[in-house]
C-alpha cells in the first residue's frame, strides 16, 4: 500500500479501514523531553519530528470566564496564582509537577451565575487566529490531522472550576446546576468552533477531555452518566458528524461500565485505555472493537523496562490491529522515566508490530 499521510491514516483508522502501518500518535513530559535532548536528541528537533510520529494539529478555543490572573506569591519553589476558571493554585517550577489547587472560586451556584455570565456575555476574542493564521497552511502542505478540542463535561467542572467535592455532591443534590454548567461550558466551545469554520479553516475531527475514572472504578454510576452527562457528549458527537468530523473521547481511568452509554453517543474513538486504573485493551477490543477504534493501551509506567514493555506491545499491538481501528500510544503519556534509547526501540519495534 502506498505511503498515507497522517491525515489519511487517522482518518481510515477511525472508520477501521486498511492503512500503510500503524499510526502513531502520543504526548510527552515537558521533563521527558529535555531527558531526550540532554541524552542526545537533536535541539533543533521536535521530538514528533524526530521519531517521524503521526502529526496532529490541534485548536482548543477559551470557554474559560477569564478570571483575571494575579500571582499572589512567588518563590524558588513554586507560584501561587489565579486562574482564568477562578480557582486559586499552587504551581511548583519542577518540570513535571501537577499544580496543587488551594481554593475555588465558582463552587457555589450563585457565584455560578456569575462565571455563566462572564461566558456567555464577553465571547472576546477566543480563538487564536493569528498563530492559526501562520500554522494552517504548513498543516495542510505536511497531511496533518487536524483536531478541534471542546473542553466540557465532568473534568473541567470538578478540576479546574467547582471542586471534585462539591460537583459529586451536586450530581445528587443540584443536578440542574451541574447540567447547566455542562451547557454552558459546551455551547461557548462549539461557538467558538463554529467561528473557525465558518472563517474558511477545515477540521477532520472533535476531541474532549472528560477524565471520568479513577483506579478500579469510574467516579459516577452509569445512572448518573446516562442522565447528566451523555447528553452534552452525544450533543458533541452529533455536532462533529453533522459537519463531516470524526470524534474522540479522552477518559482516564476505569471507566468500562460507563461505555455501553458512552458508545451509544456515535463516538469513533476512545482514549487512553488507563491499563494502571484496570481498563483492559484486549478485553475491551473483543467487547467493542465493531463499535470503537481505540488510542494507546501500553503501561506507561514500564516504559522504563524495555524487555518488559517490549512484551507488552508483542501481546498488545497484534489484537489491537486486528481489522484496523487502533493507533500506538501509551496508556496516558511518556513520563520522563523513559530514556531515549528506550524510546528509540519502543518505537521500532511499534513499526515492526504494525504492519499491515
Amino acid at each position: 500500500m502506498a505511503h498515507m499521510t497522517s491525515r489519511e491514516r487517522l482518518l481510515r483508522t477511525y472508520r477501521h479501514q486498511e492503512v500503510d502501518r500503524l499510526p502513531m500518535v502520543d504526548s510527552a513530559w515537558n521533563g521527558t523531553i529535555q531527558r531526550w535532548y540532554n541524552e542526545g536528541m537533536p535541539r533543533d528537533v521536535d521530538w514528533i519530528t524526530y521519531f517521524d510520529m503521526d502529526r496532529v494539529a490541534a485548536v482548543c478555543p477559551d470557554n474559560s470566564p477569564r478570571y483575571p490572573h494575579r500571582i499572589i506569591e512567588e518563590t524558588e519553589r513554586y507560584i501561587i496564582s489565579t486562574t482564568p476558571w477562578g480557582q486559586t493554585e499552587k504551581s511548583f517550577r519542577a518540570l513535571d509537577s501537577t499544580p496543587e489547587t488551594l481554593e475555588s472560586y465558582y463552587n457555589t451556584r450563585e457565584r455560578w451565575e456569575e462565571a455563566k455570565a462572564r461566558m456567555l456575555e464577553d465571547p472576546g476574542d477566543r480563538v487564536p487566529w493569528e498563530g492559526l493564521k501562520g500554522a494552517y497552511p504548513h498543516w495542510e502542505a505536511n497531511g496533518y490531522f487536524k483536531q478541534l478540542i471542546v473542553w466540557f463535561g465532568f473534568d473541567v467542572t470538578h478540576s479546574h472550576m467547582v471542586g471534585t467535592e462539591e460537583v459529586l455532591l451536586a450530581m445528587y443534590d443540584d443536578p440542574e446546576w451541574l447540567m447547566d454548567m455542562f451547557d454552558t461550558y459546551l455551547t461557548v466551545s462549539l461557538n467558538q468552533c463554529q467561528k473557525l469554520l465558518d472563517a474558511g479553516y477545515k477540521f477532520d475531527g472533535i476531541l474532549w477531555y472528560d477524565d471520568m475514572g479513577y483506579k478500579g472504578t469510574p467516579f459516577f454510576s452509569p445512572k448518573s452518566y446516562r442522565e447528566l452527562l451523555k447528553p452534552y457528549h452525544k450533543r458533541v458527537v452529533d455536532w462533529a458528524h453533522e459537519r463531516g468530523m470524526v470524534t474522540e473521547l479522552h477518559s482516564c481511568g476505569y471507566i468500562e461500565p460507563l461505555l455501553p452509554d458512552v458508545v451509544d453517543t456515535g463516538v469513533e474513538m476512545l482514549n487512553p485505555m488507563e491499563v494502571k486504573a484496570g481498563m483492559d485493551p484486549q478485553r475491551l477490543k473483543t467487547q467493542w472493537g465493531d463499535k470503537l477504534a481505540f488510542h494507546g493501551g501500553i503501561n506507561a509506567q514500564i516504559w522504563d523496562n524495555i524487555e518488559l514493555v517490549k512484551e507488552e506491545m508483542r501481546h498488545i499491538i497484534p489484537i489491537m490491529k486486528e481489522s484496523g481501528g487502533y493507533v500506538f500510544a501509551s496508556d496516558h503519556s511518556i513520563p520522563s522515566s523513559v530514556s531515549l534509547e528506550n524510546m528509540t526501540e519502543i518505537v521500532k519495534l511499534a513499526r515492526e508490530l504494525g504492519k499491515y
